[in-house]
């Protein structure tokens, strides 16, 4: 444990982030299953549950959970196999 004050505060700042980003990344990956199981049983709300991941994507781009460049590749990535999946 650290005795020093500053360092007592970051250790407390530090496992409230990890905590929000933990939370964050499992939406992440709930939403991106749930897409990919729309798209492999042909259901109408497919585009619309793609849509919603892509917008959960960009918000943990803006709380710095994700990097813009992983998000890209990440919702890039998702459409080709919704795409795939939708034309197979």
């Amino acid at each position: 444990m650290a005795n020093i004050k500053s360092q007592i505060k970051r250790n407390r700042q530090t496992e409230k982030r990890n905590a929000r980003n933990r939370q964050i990344r499992a939406e992440l990956r709930t939403r991106t299953r749930s897409v990919l199981e729309a798209a492999e049983a042909k259901d109408d709300d497919v585009d619309e549950k793609l849509r919603l991941a892509i917008k959960r994507i960009d918000k943990a781009v803006s709380k710095g959970t994700m990097h813009k460049n992983t998000a890209a590749r990440t919702k890039s990535r998702l459409t080709t196999q919704v795409r795939n999946l939708q034309n197979a």
